[in-house]
């Protein structure tokens, strides 16, 4: 079953989180700075919904597992980033009937796409594919709810600000190109890390209604304002039928 509307999408998480999977991953430049190769994948984290445990593929934890020098992780990046994607796709492929809640992993430059690729390029096999119906953009669900401009554009940091603040290990575009050039993987990593944290504050938030944005805040009272009337509504009329028909039976 394709999620295609945000009720849909918020009866989901409600009813079964244990069929949720969240997700980002960090990588190389998304610019054309990377020797004419698509951009490396430096770490990847998968949150469950339903328990809240976080799995992690990152450089920096392979390396040390591989017992490779600091030093020697430029010279023997293609072994590690294999050796990551590897782990990942172990991980996804029992996993792809599950829903992935994800940030604009659209296409080949950054989504799962992207991951794919990697995968090919490195070991010349298929990683594990997660069908197109079973991802869910969690921008684009807020964007259903509240309309396009519900926050200002780049609208991940700005929701960040306004839901609690940007987090100390958030980076930017333009830092984890930085952190990559500097080989400070594990900063990388505790981007991904806080962002997948994020997303799920957000899911949360959004369940208990109190998302913080800053589009048409009248709309969407007026819509929370009709539902919460409709509901009441269908509950009265639910009740009455109860008594009614109790009545009717000890006639």
């Amino acid at each position: 079953m394709t999620i295609s509307t945000y009720k849909e999408f918020i009866s989901g998480v409600k009813r079964h989180p244990e069929n949720f999977y969240i997700i980002h991953y960090s990588c190389q430049s998304l610019n054309d700075e990377n020797e004419g190769l698509s951009p490396r994948i430096t770490s990847i984290a998968v949150q469950h919904l339903s328990t809240d445990q976080t799995v992690s593929f990152s450089m920096h934890a392979v390396a040390e597992e591989l017992r490779i020098a600091r030093e020697d992780v430029k010279n023997r990046v293609d072994e590690i980033e294999t050796v990551l994607l590897r782990g990942f796709n172990e991980f996804i492929r029992d996993r792809r009937d599950k829903y992935w809640i994800h940030w604009n992993m659209r296409n080949l430059t950054y989504g799962f796409e992207h991951l794919q690729h990697r995968y090919r390029v490195l070991t010349g096999t298929e990683l594990a594919v997660i069908p197109v119906e079973r991802r869910v953009n969690l921008s684009d669900m807020l964007r259903l709810r509240y309309g396009g401009d519900y926050v200002p554009h780049p609208q991940l940091i700005n929701l960040m600000e306004l839901n609690g603040g940007r987090h100390r290990h958030f980076l930017t575009g333009a830092e984890e190109v930085e952190a990559f050039s500097a080989g400070e993987y594990m900063r990388m990593h505790g981007s991904t890390l806080c962002k997948v944290g994020f997303y799920r504050k957000v899911i949360n938030r959004l369940i208990s209604g109190k998302l913080k944005t800053k589009s048409n805040s009248i709309g969407v009272f007026v819509d929370r304002l009709l539902e919460s009337r409709i509901a009441k509504f269908i509950a009265l009329i639910s009740a009455l039928v109860g008594i009614i028909s109790s009545a009717v039976m000890t006639l």
